[in-house]
């Protein structure tokens, strides 16, 4: 982030100046300033960089909108305080989804939000791409030229994915507007998710034919060689490419633009063709890979302020503030007693969705042959079990008398004798490295952060693309990539130590595609899939996954738990208007053509 400072302030500042002196009739009364022009800002690559990387810092850190704010929108976690979306209302959480006015000069990701920053976004990228083919303005290499169109080209299409994968289908403007103009044309009336998606694939894949496989092997990279991580490359557009490509073939969006509630074949081709082309750069090149099982939480969190990502890490929210790990996101997925600035916040994973790790030998527990004791649920689960969940018993802290251990029975520490507790009985340590080494200097220096796009999410998402395509099926491929959708499935599963899925579940597309949802579940959990996952399968209705439960139970003088009972404490509301978040209503009254999403 201090090489993106680099490129950024400068320009930034020369920018604005240049922008309100454009706009400004009284010349005057001209400061020195004033004098900035367009050459200074668009006509050498470090100055057109910084304008660009405006839009790095429009990127949202999805837990860290607030002091603490709520990203995890449907059956993964609870609260001690009440979620609206699981009331079915969809108007609030504005620490995440809007409520700001976009400052890019901020170092503070309590100040972002994705409407605000995203409409910002899309603007710069239009104006880098009518700049840099302006005739006699930039001067570079052609290099220098795709590496800053590749960006903008790429921003331009994620900016609208991120805006649509919430509230539906937009207008796609990709021009600079005159802001005289007339909104009343067909360019500015809202399409549906489908339509849009296609054109953010033109951008995605645009900018992968522009961009390089990474900085710190092309030319405009060295000077920033070795800190070029964060930088948008060719992995970066090949992956949004088939993102949004698949999440237009979707159920619950291809319904929406066809009124087929079933994976649109030709888009899921295509989709996995775009997977198979950055799998199989992966291979060539070996600058992504899956994080080796023994650093598999390097992709989450490091400690000593070391960034985490890993080699698998493919996109991270930009670090604005490496405090507000410590002072944000932490305190509210630990126990309150930790006194880690918790404040009345306690996030924790619901019994419910516990349900989806499957068992050491790699079968669901609901399969009769998985060896799953309903009296000794926490015993023989797979590996990412434990790596994920705390457990009654489980030692969270180093030296902490009362909070050594958990206490998650009825009646213990942490279920009801802090405030606020533990409402599930369990906690989470994805981004939280509770057990027997954690203290509170640890804390200080714990790096953790949500990953936008991992590679194990690229082979699951092929999997399920290949799946989808015509005649497809778990032995077929991409056409473009030789792994089968099974073979990208048992990729992710091998990783975290567990054997290739049981052919019994490879003996339909509809089991396989169970599999993928309960895969998708465990190695995306807590991370933000599982509320657009949902929704784009049109199962965010499903009572499958409606109620949100606690486990009961008492501690046994073995230590194990007795008398072992769910209880379901909400059931989210849901209907078909919750496919899309509600518009604020200040925005659709800006101009006709810009209506309400159905139901609100």
């Amino acid at each position: 982030m201090k090489k993106i400072e680099k490129y950024i302030t400068g320009s930034i500042l020369m920018v604005a100046i240049l922008l309100f002196s454009l706009s400004c009739e009284d010349y005057l009364n001209k400061s020195p300033e004033a004098d900035i022009t367009e050459k200074d800002v668009f006509g050498n690559f470090t100055s057109f960089q910084g304008f660009v990387e405006q839009m790095y810092k429009c990127i949202m850190d999805p837990d860290k909108g607030g002091a603490w704010n709520k990203y995890l929108f449907a059956d993964e976690t609870l609260n001690n305080k009440p979620y609206n979306f699981d009331y079915g209302n969809y108007w609030g959480n504005e620490t995440y989804f809007f409520g700001v006015n976009a400052n890019v000069t901020s170092d503070n990701s309590r100040d972002r939000r994705v409407w605000e920053y995203a409409w910002y976004g899309i603007r710069v990228a239009n104006l880098a791409l009518d700049r840099i083919d302006q005739e006699g303005l930039f001067e570079g290499t052609a290099e220098e030229k795709n590496h800053i169109k590749g960006q903008a080209l790429f921003f331009r299409g994620w900016f609208y994915f991120e805006i649509c994968r919430y509230w539906g289908g937009m207008p796609y403007i990709n021009r600079v507007l005159d802001p005289t103009e007339s909104l009343i044309t067909e360019e500015f009336k809202r399409l549906n998710f489908q339509e849009t998606a296609k054109l953010m694939a033109q951008d995605f894949r645009a900018a992968a034919d522009l961009l390089p496989n990474h900085w710190d092997t092309s030319g405009p990279g060295q000077a920033t060689v070795g800190h070029n991580m964060d930088r948008i490359n060719k992995f970066h557009a090949l992956g949004y490419l088939g993102k949004a490509l698949l999440y237009a073939a979707s159920p619950m969006i291809n319904e929406e633009a066809t009124g087929n509630n079933s994976f649109d074949p030709a888009l899921s081709q295509q989709a996995a063709q775009a997977f198979g082309e950055l799998l199989d750069l992966a291979d060539k090149t070996g600058i992504y890979k899956l994080q080796p099982w023994n650093t598999w939480t390097d992709c989450f969190w490091r400690l000593n302020n070391q960034r985490p990502g890993g080699t698998e890490c493919i996109m991270m929210p930009v670090i604005y503030d490496r405090s507000r790990v410590r002072w944000s996101a932490l305190g509210a997925k630990v126990p309150s007693s930790f006194g880690l600035n918790s404040g009345s916040d306690a996030d924790v994973p619901t019994h419910n969705y516990i349900k989806n790790y499957g068992m050491a030998n790699g079968l669901p527990i609901d399969d009769p042959a998985s060896g799953f004791d309903p009296d000794d649920p926490w015993t023989g689960r797979e590996p990412r079990f434990y790596k994920d969940i705390v457990i009654d018993g489980d030692q969270i802290h180093q030296s902490l008398a009362d909070d050594k251990f958990a206490q998650l029975y009825n009646g213990g520490r942490h279920r009801s004798q802090i405030n606020p507790p533990s409402v599930t009985g369990y906690y989470a340590k994805r981004y939280a490295p509770i057990g027997p080494t954690f203290t509170t200097a640890i804390a200080d220096g714990l790096q953790a952060y949500v990953p936008y796009l991992r590679l194990s999410d690229i082979y699951l998402m092929y999997a399920e693309a290949v799946l989808f395509s015509p005649n497809g099926n778990p032995k077929a491929t991409s056409g473009n990539y030789t792994m089968t959708a099974e073979k990208a499935l048992n990729m992710v599963r091998n990783r975290a130590q567990l054997p290739d899925l049981d052919t019994k579940y490879t003996a339909s597309n509809n089991l396989f595609f169970e599999e993928i949802v309960r895969e998708r579940a465990v190695e995306l959990a807590f991370e933000g899939a599982r509320f657009c996952d949902l929704r784009r399968w049109n199962r965010n209705g499903d009572p499958r996954y409606l109620d949100k439960t606690a486990i009961d139970f008492d501690r046994g003088s073995d230590g194990k738990p007795v008398n072992l009972k769910e209880r379901v404490i909400v059931t989210r509301t849901v209907e078909k208007k919750h496919n899309w978040l509600p518009i604020q209503v200040k925005f659709t009254k800006q101009y006709e053509g810009f209506p309400q999403n159905p139901g609100w």
